[in-house]
């Protein structure tokens, strides 16, 4: 797809989801979109500002240390283009810092924002490319943009490690995953958030043959039940030895919920992303409501607080949702 037709003279828009990472044993491999999204409207204005509204507001808000705009001034720097001033409206369902993809949504708003206001007539490959160098997490990057559950491969590079100076942008082979799963989501959020640095410092740097090959086949189960919407696979599918045993202990709703894994309602459950946040799949043959309820009483008895948000798989990524408006 390529980008809309840039002008200083209109406004822009884009609206990018919330991504879930690793879904148990995919690391580093697959992500989902998910129905939560960073809304970012911008036109040119005399000086910068931001209006936010939603999730975390006050920090979306910020015009100094900002994700969302530090990179589209950085990106138009560095293709040598002077940033135009905007006057940026957000509005946010996805809390920071909880495992989510809020910094792959606010980097590719960014850049984005750079294409569209700097015309440097991107294709989304350069732009993907962009964001997986900056974010060194392809697979948020992937989902965010392309939608559904997207599949990535690094070319052998393992992903969190420096970024290059100068060297050519190479975004990572992706694609979005045909589903036939379309099984309802609940996102089980802490109160307080993880860095990803903090979550991959405790990773081991070596695994067994035996860990390795296990989350292989679990991976492949996983890639079948989506592709396939088979529920009774997940048993299998979502298990997962290279991160959540290491993770369990910064992400304490991680094996209170994996324990209802099975039960009415509920098909498993696995960290999203790096956590806090727990991904629980649910059984669209009983009622939604009935199984938030029961998970809800279920963490109040044992005196974990969190958010719990109904939501689904996300088919349609910011590539998808983006268009040059009218001057307001």
């Amino acid at each position: 797809m390529s980008t809309p037709r840039a002008s200083h003279k209109t406004g822009f828009e884009i609206v990018l989801p919330a991504t879930s990472a690793n879904l148990g044993p995919a690391f580093d491999t697959a992500a989902m979109a998910v129905r939560l999204h960073l809304r970012v409207r911008a036109w040119p204005a005399k000086k910068f500002s931001i209006t936010a509204s939603g999730c975390d507001a006050n920090a979306c808000g910020r015009t100094s240390d900002n994700l969302l705009l530090d990179t589209y001034r950085e990106v138009l720097q560095a293709a040598g283009r002077g940033p135009v001033s905007l006057a940026i409206n957000i509005e946010n369902q996805i809390p920071l810092g909880k495992g989510l993809g809020s910094s792959a949504a606010a980097r590719l708003a960014g850049i984005a924002l750079a294409v569209h206001f700097g015309k440097l007539r991107w294709p989304d490959e350069r732009i993907l490319a962009e964001a997986a160098e900056r974010e060194q997490h392809g697979d948020n990057v992937a989902a965010c943009w392309l939608g559904g559950v997207a599949l990535i491969h690094n070319g052998g590079v393992c992903s969190g490690g420096a970024r290059s100076t100068g060297a050519k942008k190479n975004a990572p082979s992706a694609f979005s995953l045909q589903l036939r799963a379309k099984w309802p989501l609940l996102l089980v959020v802490p109160e307080e958030p993880l860095s990803t640095e903090e979550a991959r410092a405790v990773l081991p740097s070596q695994y067994s043959r035996c860990d390795a090959v296990a989350n292989v086949q679990s991976a492949m189960w996983l890639a079948a039940a989506l592709a396939e919407g088979r529920p009774e696979l997940l048993q299998h599918a979502l298990q997962d030895r290279i991160h959540e045993p290491y993770r369990g202990s910064l992400c304490p709703l991680l094996a209170p919920l994996r324990s209802l894994a099975g039960q009415k309602g509920i098909l498993g459950a696995v960290l999203s992303g790096a956590g806090p946040s727990v991904l629980v799949v649910l059984d669209p043959r009983i009622s939604l409501a009935g199984t938030k309820r029961r998970i809800a009483d279920f963490l109040r008895g044992r005196r974990l607080k969190a958010e719990l948000l109904l939501t689904a798989i996300e088919s349609r990524g910011a590539s998808q949702r983006r268009k040059v408006l009218a001057r307001n």
